[in-house]
């Protein structure tokens, strides 16, 4: 019988991993003594030990390792599991070398060797969401600045009476070859009312988000940096952007705007890389 010491020495692994794996049952010791606990393991068992190590090395989980130590598996099976371990893999790979390109970046920024925005970008996932909105389409993006605060008005003076209706105003934009539409107005959950129609955004896996913060005529500049920088990052824009006012307008004074600038993305074929 081997010590838990001299078991985990041989085997390359922790104490503690063998006391989780006994509680979890998937590597019980051949003894446990009931008066102090020490486990002791047979030596036979560390066949058992190598496949655990070599099937969490994989990525599978306590419980799956457990099933397929227990139960078996086919070779077809098994090569299901291993296809969709390699897909996660690769999604890490593809996120830790968009990490390290916006280090690069960063190290570069801070070398004096280019001009990178001082903007910060985070990647998320965005929500569903449905809007009690007006919409309308100017061929020219200036024009935007004359119809957002007017139709987000609109739609408040007939919902503002509903509690919360009010507390998550939203404008989303839809590039064409025309112009841009924009459908600008209110998270809502209720029914179609006259003067609005209901616009359904739908949720976006993968997005890019900044904040933009004081003059709202400055928010041109601070898109600008955000689609620069999901170019640099080795993606592109998926689908309508969103931007979500977090605080607009409440005392009259234009240089005091909080809005969250929203961009469902995608990757491009070509890897990023660091900026020269």
């Amino acid at each position: 019988m081997l010590s838990i010491g001299g078991f985990a020495q041989i085997g390359q692994v922790t104490h503690r991993m063998l006391r989780h794996w006994d509680r979890t049952g998937l590597l019980v010791p051949a003894h446990t003594d009931p008066f102090n606990g020490y486990r002791s393991y047979d030596p036979e068992q560390l066949q058992r030990l190598h496949r655990i190590v070599a099937l969490r090395q994989l990525g599978f989980s306590i419980e799956e390792t457990s099933s397929l130590l227990r139960d078996g598996i086919d070779a077809e099976q098994l090569t299901g599991m291993l296809q969709r371990r390699r897909a996660e893999v690769e999604k890490e790979r593809r996120t830790a070398a968009a990490r390290l390109a916006d280090v690069e970046r960063r190290l570069q920024l801070i070398e004096g060797k280019t001009t990178v925005s001082t903007i910060e970008i985070v990647q998320k996932p965005l929500p569903a969401v449905q809007l009690a909105a007006i919409t309308v389409r100017v061929t020219e993006q200036p024009e935007l600045a004359g119809v957002v605060g007017p139709s987000f008005d609109a739609v408040a003076e007939i919902i503002g009476g509903v509690r919360g209706a009010l507390d998550t105003p939203i404008a989303a934009y839809t590039a064409h070859q025309e112009g841009i539409e924009a459908s600008i107005g209110y998270a809502y959950d209720g029914a179609e009312q006259a003067g609005f129609e209901l616009v359904k955004l739908p949720a976006a896996e993968d997005a890019f988000a900044a904040v933009h913060l004081g003059e709202i005529n400055g928010i041109r500049t601070s898109w600008q940096a955000l689609h620069q920088e999901i170019i640099a990052r080795g993606f592109e824009p998926a689908g309508p952007c969103r931007e979500l006012y977090l605080r607009a307008d409440e005392s009259g004074r234009t240089d005091e705007f909080v809005v969250e600038l929203q961009q469902p993305v995608r990757e491009t074929t070509a890897s990023p890389g660091p900026s020269q």
